[in-house]
């Protein structure tokens, strides 16, 4: 990979690291799921009248929108609601031996040694963070971005089973489809959405626009030109450094508890990644990466 193309692929990693502190920023404003349903609606908007239309595909994408719009984005944002930013971005890594051992049971591919300790190391890790004094308060929300890991996980095997499907029509056809499971869980689970609207400050719609616009759409118009120009083992590895970005945004910009236990136990969740990362690079979905 070209010195400049790694540049952009930091770029895009930096952009879906920080997105853990923007989300937090924007949720400070707008209720969890009703936060994601106006990032949708913009995400829609954008992508569908432009992309490719995703013929004969419209049925999967809908049972993958069911997946990520009513389990995975509801889990993941009230999780981070409840959890810092840093140990959330760490978390949320699970996604990976997730969509390893998901791999194994569906399309019988052989874990090995390798990434089975490789999982077991970023599983343990994940134990060596729950076990911080300061988050025994925290559980349920650390269980949730796991849970919501988990569904996205499920989702990788359904794009895998999509094939090859335009990346922008698929983000934007997926938002379409979300848009109504997320506002009636809204409407349902949630309250204060128009207070939320009426109240709401630059700082809460620019997290929206960022979401939107850096996270989506900016990011992935960086990520799917590398996709397509670099073997998979040469661009999948850069997701090791979302979670890097994350911690460090959390630490630097809200504040997070930068502890020991934080360190080792994100170490090894980003360490046994990295070895099911290597030994099998196409269990993590390349065309919509981020779980945020």
């Amino acid at each position: 990979m070209t010195f400049r193309d790694s540049l952009l692929a930091l770029l895009v990693m930096a952009i879906w690291g920080f997105n853990f502190v923007v989300a937090k920023w924007g949720m400070a404003e707008f209720p969890p799921m009703f936060i994601m349903f106006l990032r949708f609606v913009v995400v829609a908007a954008v992508l569908v009248p432009f992309a490719p239309f995703p013929r004969g595909r419209l049925l999967q994408i809908f049972l993958l929108s069911l997946v990520l719009g009513t389990i995975h984005f509801p889990l993941m944002f009230n999780g981070l609601l409840g959890l810092d930013a840093a140990t959330a971005s760490i978390v949320a890594q699970t996604q990976v031996p997730f969509s390893s051992l998901m791999a194994a049971i569906f399309f019988k591919d052989k874990l090995g040694w390798r990434r089975a300790v490789g999982m077991a190391a970023a599983f343990a890790g994940i134990i060596v963070i729950a076990g911080q004094p300061r988050l025994s308060g925290q559980i349920t929300p650390l269980l949730m971005i796991l849970a919501a890991s988990f569904a996205f996980a499920v989702a990788s095997i359904q794009m895998k089973l999509l094939g090859d499907v335009n990346g922008f029509a698929l983000n934007g056809w997926m938002a379409l489809f979300a848009l109504p499971q997320l506002l009636i869980l809204s409407l349902i689970l949630e309250t204060g959405q128009i207070e939320a609207l009426l109240n709401s400050t630059w700082r809460g719609w620019g997290a929206i626009g960022y979401m939107a616009f850096g996270v989506t759409i900016f990011a992935y118009g960086l990520w799917y030109p590398l996709l397509s120009r670099y073997a998979v083992n040469q661009t999948i590895p850069y997701l090791l450094m979302v979670p890097v970005f994350g911690v460090a945004a959390g630490v630097l910009l809200m504040d997070d508890p930068f502890t020991l236990s934080l360190v080792i136990g994100g170490l090894m969740t980003v360490g046994g990644v990295a070895i099911v990362v290597k030994r099998r690079p196409n269990t993590v979905s390349e065309k919509v990466t981020n779980p945020t």
